[in-house]
């Protein structure tokens, strides 16, 4: 190095550059703006806020800091229950990695708030030039201008971006509520329906089963085995699809709720689902409420206000340009030293601003033009969403009021008629099965219904008014599917169990289901249908050996069934029946044994 240079120290030279006192004051702004922390916490209240009014349930951000152990015994607490809509989202609150993730992006916008209230770092420059003699040193010090003179309207636009950023977040955790519930319906009514489809095939291998019996018998044809054997296999495969379809909508569920393993397997679901509310919203009231409440259209007005004030600002600050300020110090060959203020301005020569106000004014109408389709958007699909709710509620009370009523005659008849031997029990198995498959289109729909009232609450942006009234139960599928009581009849002939009286067929398939509740429906399962089916077999074996057995029927008259022998037996219902007990043909003692109809 050359020993006529020797450089001034850095912590030396500056402080004689920032001697003038308005360069000192800009040094220190900058200086105390560095003070500002940044919190991914910070306005998680305001977030939460926002979703008081929208959510079924209190919501409260948990982060890892507050403590594992405890958010592990809470969620703990929630899953020793059985698993509701309303309990899930609060459990996806503590384990839900899309919640965490949400409010990341509001971190990020507040850090987009600490950045726009910052001037840019202050430039230093240095030179050290010589010509065959001592070197010439020169020092400079620059600050941007324009980002002072900008300092308050950024600062400005940077706040509004944060709280449109807050407003998107609820927004977005609003949706993630209404996904948890839409999963949890799906999950539980897949359950329901995997149960019901179980039941049916149930019912179907017992009448495989039987048919199997009365072919060794010789009492039906290959053709009708092989009819029976196929409708069980069908049923067989229907209840494995609806099982695997069950665990799939689980398993999302638990991917929802931030499940795994040992947690994912053990919670229930809070059964049975509720019936459709007793009177809907109406279509106008609900579309003035989402106006209001959708966080998203909230945020959308929020960002054309924005754009427009973006815009003016563009239009006034249009011809500046780059503009940057400072102190430059000199030190000449012969050691005298230059020092004083520098200003270095981009003149508007080619560039007046004319894209910049271009670009903003076309970002303008962009915002503008998706704020009309946003508003389009929830006008629609709050209709839409009305309507859908009108449908599926129409379609649940048709299955309520008149299929299942139908379907429960249907079985009572046919039972009756079985126990008189008008039947076979195959016709009985047929009636049970269609019977479960009305109790599952009836679980199909209000599970339909459901979600439909979730998208509904999803296209206003809050709870639906009409979730204030109190919830009735659907469908006890325990109830229904449980074994019930063996019908009167006959011991010593089983194949006669007694005609159910028009009374008792009336509460069967007539009763009122106003309530909603089917937990007290006789509903016949497949071990009753395969202990039905054995007594006619039974009792077509005693007919061959004339067998005479008695018993009393409904109305207290006693009867005696005899082989070969009519016998006329009073219903309930004032009928009269001729009944030929004699139910094989006998003329032929080695031959196979065919049923009759009577």
């Amino acid at each position: 190095m050359n020993r006529f240079f020797r450089p001034p120290p850095l912590a030396a030279a500056i402080p004689r550059v920032f001697r003038r006192p308005p360069l000192a004051a800009v040094v220190a702004l900058a200086l105390l703006s560095g003070c500002v922390s940044v919190s991914r916490r910070d306005g998680a209240d305001n977030v939460e806020q926002l979703l008081q009014s929208r959510l079924p349930s209190a919501f409260a951000w948990r982060s890892d800091a507050d403590g594992s152990a405890a958010i592990d015994a809470r969620a703990a607490e929630l899953l020793a229950a059985p698993l509701s809509a309303d309990s899930a989202f609060r459990l996806a609150q503590l384990r839900s990695p899309d919640i965490t993730a949400r409010y990341a992006e509001l971190g990020i916008a507040q850090a987009d708030v600490v950045a726009a209230s910052r001037i840019a770092n202050p430039t230093f420059s240095g030179a050290a030039a010589r010509d065959g003699g001592p070197h010439k040193i020169t020092l400079g010090l620059s600050l941007p201008l324009v980002d002072l003179l900008m300092l308050p309207a950024r600062k400005h636009l940077a706040e509004g971006e944060y709280e449109r950023a807050q407003q998107q977040v609820a927004s977005a955790l609003v949706n993630l509520a209404a996904d948890t519930a839409d999963a949890w319906y799906a999950a539980a009514g897949a359950d329901q329906v995997a149960v019901m489809r179980e039941a049916v095939a149930a019912a179907a291998a017992a009448s495989a089963e039987l048919a199997g019996r009365f072919h060794a018998a010789g009492n039906i044809s290959a053709l009708q085995l092989k009819l029976e054997q196929a409708a069980a296999s069908q049923a067989r495969i229907a209840a494995t699809a609806a099982r695997a379809e069950a665990q799939r909508t689980r398993f999302a569920l638990n991917t929802r709720l931030g499940l795994r393993g040992a947690e994912a397997a053990r919670w229930t679901f809070a059964l049975p689902l509720a019936a459709p509310v007793a009177s809907e919203d109406a279509l106008e009231p609900l579309q003035d409420l989402a106006r209001t409440q959708r966080l998203d259209l909230v945020a959308a007005r929020r960002e054309v206000e924005l754009l427009d004030q973006a815009l003016t600002l563009v239009r006034r600050w249009r011809l500046l340009g780059t503009v940057e300020i400072g102190a430059e110090r000199e030190r000449e060959t012969d050691g005298s030293v230059l020092r004083g203020p520098t200003l270095a301005l981009a003149l508007p020569l080619f560039d007046q601003g004319q894209a910049a106000i271009a670009r903003a004014q076309a970002r303008l109408e962009q915002g503008r033009a998706a704020l009309a389709r946003l508003e389009l958007d929830i006008d629609n699909d709050v209709g839409l969403g009305v309507e859908r709710v009108a449908a599926l509620r129409r379609i649940a009370e048709d299955y309520r009021a008149a299929l299942i009523p139908q379907r429960e005659a249907v079985v009572a008849r046919q039972t009756e008629r079985l126990n008189y031997m008008l039947i076979g029990a195959f016709e009985l198995l047929l009636a049970k099965q269609q019977e479960y498959d009305a109790y599952q289109g009836y679980l199909e729909s209000v599970r339909d219904y459901w979600q439909a009232r979730v998208a509904l609450a999803r296209a206003i942006g809050t709870r639906l008014p009409s979730d204030a009234q109190p919830p009735q139960p659907v469908l006890d599928l325990g109830a229904v599917l449980g074994p019930s009581a063996p019908d009167g009849g006959h011991d010593a002939h089983p194949g006669h169990g007694g005609a159910a009286s028009g009374d008792q067929e009336n509460a069967r398939g007539g009763h009122d289901m106003s309530g909603h509740d089917m937990s007290g429906h006789d509903m016949p399962n497949p071990d009753k249908a395969r202990r039905d089916a054995a007594g006619k077999a039974r009792a077509d074996d005693h007919a061959d050996h004339g067998n005479t057995s008695q018993g009393q029927d409904d109305s207290g008259n006693a009867h005696q069934g005899h082989a070969g022998h009519g016998k006329t037996h009073k219903t309930g219902d004032d009928d009269t029946h001729e009944h030929d007990h004699g139910g094989h043909d006998t003329t032929n003692g080695d031959g196979p044994q065919q049923e009759k109809q009577p």
